[in-house]
């Protein structure tokens, strides 16, 4: 992993320690070259579209305040992109194709100029034509202007994501011709006489039947299987490496930048504290295991006090494989890796509600009934927990172990704007597998018309998951403040986790002129429908053209 620009001996021994090079640039003047190069993740050559040749690509070192340019030249035979996720700049810089700008064409280059207006871990990615999945995206570390409430001597990165040697063309391919393609661990005959043992005869063939009648599986936790997971661009065998002298305080900003895959994410034998989540401080939480959705950014410190190796341990949701490195006072040093979890299995609490609430055709209520329509229907986000206990997606806990749930996180400082919203916009998050597409409202994004907002006003956002599937909703350019019970405490965040059956609010702050995109940002989700254009007009231009939505 290189690092583009670095300043000071902190930077110098982490780029050491990294064992990378640097890429001279001007101060405030950065480079990037989009080109196909050979990778080898699963013992067979592939194509990537790499970011300065390599996946995932460079990191990135703003300062606070610095005005940065960045040239982006694109050398593949196809139009791309790069969007500054998470970045608080004019929409124009935001890089969606068909919305924010047109996009690079093949043999230009783009030159991307704004202000940084923050600090905190983020990360970089194409938002063109699946791209991600082919290894288009990269970190970013934001050094603040003023000194930081936590205490850390090494500082690394620790990047999540999912490789497939099927591009994704062929993968999405696959899914719109049959939704459970990639579901490899479909319940068996064996299995039903067990249940059937356990349970008895009737109460199995109930349970098959109303899964059939839903036409799922209880083991559809993930869309897509097969994946290569990756550490930094590592595979579990080839190990990424994190040094430490025994006492230091370690932090590891971990980023997912999967297309389709959340992680439950430990380290045996190490607490970790969560001090930031998207790039926002948080009051310390100290935790045994946290689950980082797609897209989303959580930064914890560690103590290692043993002269010893630790697995850092990232098992993919659905338990079909996992991201390993390795925290170690020496190279070469490794620790046994734990084995995976069983696999989680869905129950009817995961949908919400009753079977006979949902779409069959589909996964999820029908627009306009259901679980959506109903508020009792759903299982609303309380102040400290993210899902249903006893579900098939609640992550299984050991007695005395810390899970971090959304309700633990609160802001280090209190917003300094909070109030009540002036108006709430309820969002269904809908879809279909048979046909595989994913909607909002019941209707795909070259359906549905812009969502308008008001310059100045608070808006809350009702998501209601009405799906069996966990949906990582991300707004570009402005924050949303997660309703979780704190108050003018509650956490700054760009993605929130909508788990499957869930109610979750959040309330955004509309303080950016322009055209935004708001989407899932599981890929396959996003290309497929669950996707919103957002414009924000000044007050005098809503007045002119309404405001509705």
């Amino acid at each position: 992993m290189n690092i583009v620009r670095m300043s000071g001996l902190g930077a110098v021994l982490v780029a050491v320690a990294l064992t990378v090079l640097s890429v001279p640039a001007a101060a405030g003047t950065y480079s990037l070259t989009i080109e196909k190069k050979t990778v080898n993740f699963t013992g067979r050559d592939r194509e990537a579209m790499t970011i300065n040749g390599q996946v995932p690509g460079p990191t990135l070192r703003f300062k606070e305040g610095e005005d940065v340019t960045i040239h982006v030249t694109n050398k593949l035979d196809v139009d791309s992109s790069i969007h500054w996720h998470g970045f608080i700049l004019p929409y124009q810089m935001d890089g969606v194709p068909g919305i924010s700008f047109p996009g690079i064409k093949p043999g230009e280059t783009f030159t991307y100029r704004f202000k940084v207006r923050q600090s905190g871990t983020y990360w970089y990615h194409s938002h063109s034509g699946m791209q991600e999945q082919q290894g288009m995206y990269g970190p970013v570390i934001i050094e603040p202007v003023k000194r930081e409430p936590y205490r850390y001597d090494r500082d690394y990165v620790v990047m999540l994501s999912d490789w497939s040697d099927q591009s994704p063309h062929a993968i999405l391919s696959n899914l719109k011709k049959k939704s459970d393609y990639y579901q490899y661990g479909q319940r068996t005959l064996g299995a039903f006489l067990d249940d059937a043992a356990e349970k008895g005869f009737g109460a199995a063939l109930r349970d098959r039947l109303e899964w059939g009648e839903m036409r799922m599986a209880p083991t559809d936790i993930a869309d897509v299987a097969g994946y290569a997971f990756l550490t930094n661009g590592r595979t579990a065998a080839q190990n990424w490496t994190g040094l430490f002298r025994p006492g230091e305080r370690v932090r590891l900003r971990f980023i997912n930048g999967s297309a389709m895959s959340y992680f439950d994410v430990r380290i045996p034998g190490l607490k970790m504290t969560v001090v930031q989540a998207d790039g926002n401080d948080v009051l310390p939480m100290p935790v045994d295991e946290f689950r980082i959705a797609v897209a989303e950014t959580y930064d914890v410190i560690v103590q290692p006090k043993e002269d010893r190796a630790y697995t850092i341990f990232a098992q993919s949701m659905d338990r079909a494989g996992a991201a390993r490195g390795t925290l170690a006072p020496r190279e070469g040093m490794v620790v046994e890796v734990p084995p995976l979890s069983p696999r989680p299995q869905l129950t009817m609490a995961d949908m919400g509600a009753s079977h006979g609430d949902m779409d069959h055709a589909g996964h999820g209520a029908a627009p306009g009934g259901g679980a959506g329509a109903d508020p009792h229907a759903g299982h609303v986000m309380g102040p400290m927990s993210e899902y249903v206990p006893g579900s098939g997606l609640a992550p299984v806990r050991k007695a005395g172990e810390k899970f971090l749930v959304y309700g633990d996180l609160r802001a280090m400082r209190p917003y300094a704007g909070y109030r009540k919203p002036d108006r709430e916009i309820e969002l269904k998050l809908t879809g279909n597998m048979e046909r595989y597409f994913w909607s909002i409202n019941g209707k795909k994004y070259s359906e549905a018309e812009p969502i308008r907002l008001k310059y100045g006003e608070r808006v809350r956002f009702k998501f209601v998951n009405t799906t069996m599937m966990a949906h990582p909703m991300h707004l570009h350019g402005m924050w949303m403040q997660l309703d979780n019970g704190t108050g003018r405490f509650s956490p700054l965040k760009h993605v929130v986790n909508v788990a499957p059956g869930m109610t979750l609010n959040v309330d955004v702050p509309v303080d950016a002129e322009g055209e935004w995109a708001f989407h899932c940002h599981l890929m396959y989700h996003m290309a497929t429908g669950m996707f919103r254009k957002i414009i924000v007009e000044k007050q005098s231009a809503a007045a002119n053209q309404g405001a509705g939505r």
